[in-house]
């Protein structure tokens, strides 16, 4: 396979879709269709899960209902074997707690016609240092 051309796009257009289902409550249980039953990783906050059946349990375990978000960059780069690494950098403020900066990279990876999220990587970017 090749790398695709389109990866901009597909970064973009893929992010568009993930905040808008995960950002709306009612919506977050559909996110599970974007990710593989069992090629599909996650780190949350440093907690690994595999495969969409527990990525879903660890997103409708998060209780907050509300959510603001700015997107200050969404950076895309294509794979050689034709998916496409996204990296996104913002800031968002769940319910009442105070707005935070946070990093989300995903992976897409070609399946058929379309792509499926096969890495995510979420950190709130937050330094304690003692």
């Amino acid at each position: 396979m090749a790398i695709n051309p389109q990866y901009e796009e597909i970064g973009k257009g893929f992010v568009t879709q993930y905040y808008a289902l995960f950002d709306d409550s009612a919506q977050r249980p559909s996110l599970v269709n974007l990710y593989n039953a069992e090629l599909s990783f996650m780190t949350f906050e440093g907690q690994q899960i595999q495969g969409a059946a527990k990525i879903l349990e660890k997103l409708q375990s998060l209780t907050f209902q509300n959510i603001k978000r700015v997107l200050t960059a969404v950076d895309s780069q294509p794979m050689f074997d034709g998916g496409v690494l996204i990296n996104v950098l913002g800031r968002l403020q769940c319910d009442e707690d105070p707005p935070h900066a946070y990093s989300q990279t995903f992976v897409l990876k070609p399946l058929g016609g379309t792509f499926f999220c096969a890495h995510d990587i979420f950190r709130l970017n937050i330094h304690n240092s003692a």
